[in-house]
């Protein structure tokens, strides 16, 4: 996307503010009014690149504001190795003192109990479903090599013995 020093700087301007007559002025355009700097700021804003890039501009900025899911487990774990404080203001007499306090025993299950939930393969009922998934694919594979005689023994089976018109003692 192609834009010109002053429109990249209205963009950053308009993002800062909001206010296109303010974004327009500071971007050094020529003003002769202030009702003339509004209406060609309004032109400005339909620019399609324009809008591409104050819309991806805004979307930078936004996804800097939401904590990904590894800032989260980070967070989570500091909590739980008792590496985050929190401040506590503590009254003593007239005064009052702010004191750095450690998680508490809660306060750390709570975050090992996130974590865990993250990592579900340490679930018991996630591992039973996980185990059941298992055997059912086992019988599925064992189903297939039986219909295709691809057993471990090297047997006949009666399905292909059946359709293919052989008995088992013509091998």
């Amino acid at each position: 996307m192609k834009l010109t020093s002053k429109q990249r700087l209205f963009a950053d301007e308009y993002i800062k503010s909001g206010n296109a007559t303010e974004s327009y002025i500071k971007a050094g355009y020529s003003v002769k009014t202030n009702s003339s700097a509004k209406a060609a700021s309004s032109r400005l804003l339909t620019n399609v690149n324009l809008k591409t890039y104050i819309d991806a501009k805004m979307t930078e900025i936004e996804s800097h504001k939401i904590a990904d899911a590894k800032e989260v487990l980070q967070f989570y774990t500091r909590v739980l190795r008792e590496e985050e404080t929190e401040e506590v203001a503590l009254p003593t007499g007239d005064d009052v003192v702010t004191v750095e306090k450690k998680p508490s025993f809660k306060d750390r299950l709570t975050a090992a109990k996130e974590l865990m939930k993250r990592y579900p393969l340490n679930d018991p009922l996630v591992a039973a479903q996980l185990k059941k998934l298992q055997a059912e694919a086992d019988t599925a594979e064992w189903k297939r090599n039986e219909l295709t005689g691809d057993n471990a023994n090297n047997e006949s089976t009666t399905l292909v013995d059946d359709i293919g018109g052989m008995s088992d003692d013509d091998h």
